[in-house]
């Protein structure tokens, strides 16, 4: 009996599954989820409306006047005394505020008193296809979040 048993697998077979792994590592990593402008203005209304609060939070537990600024030019806000933060440059920005809280075209602020009022307010960003506007109520400070029509 001169049966041979061959156990294992030929050098072609071990390329062949390296190339197939191969693609297919090529394939993960090289996978980005598609951008989504949409979720960019909702996060950029979510991070601006959390800043307003954080102002107004702010406001009331120091019990001094804490402002809201906006930098319209810049794509940047800072809420009282937290560090600025950014919002994507893809985004058209307006604030509509009183007179006296807007610095100049580029600049303005919405300011929270230590009774949780404020000067109140309307951002409202934007991008191609949609609009969202940010609300500050005058008399409560409340922050409210809707979709604009564009």
């Amino acid at each position: 009996m001169n049966s041979r048993c061959d156990r294992g697998f030929t050098l072609i077979e071990i390329l062949a599954l390296l190339a197939i792994l191969g693609v297919a590592l090529a394939l993960i990593v090289g996978y980005r989820a598609p951008a989504s402008s949409g979720l960019d203005l909702r996060a950029s209304a979510a991070s601006l409306a959390a800043g307003l609060r954080l102002a107004r939070s702010e406001a009331i537990v120091k019990n001094r006047a804490v402002t809201f600024d906006l930098d319209l030019a810049g794509h940047r806000f800072r809420a009282g005394s937290a560090p600025p933060q950014s919002l994507p440059p893809g985004l058209s920005i307006e604030l509509l505020t009183i007179a006296g809280e807007r610095r100049n075209a580029r600049e303005g602020d919405i300011r929270f008193n230590p009774d949780g009022s404020s000067s109140g307010g309307r951002i409202t960003i934007a991008d191609a296809n949609r609009a969202m506007m940010i609300g500050v109520d005058w008399l409560t400070g409340r922050v409210s979040v809707a979709d604009a029509q564009h």
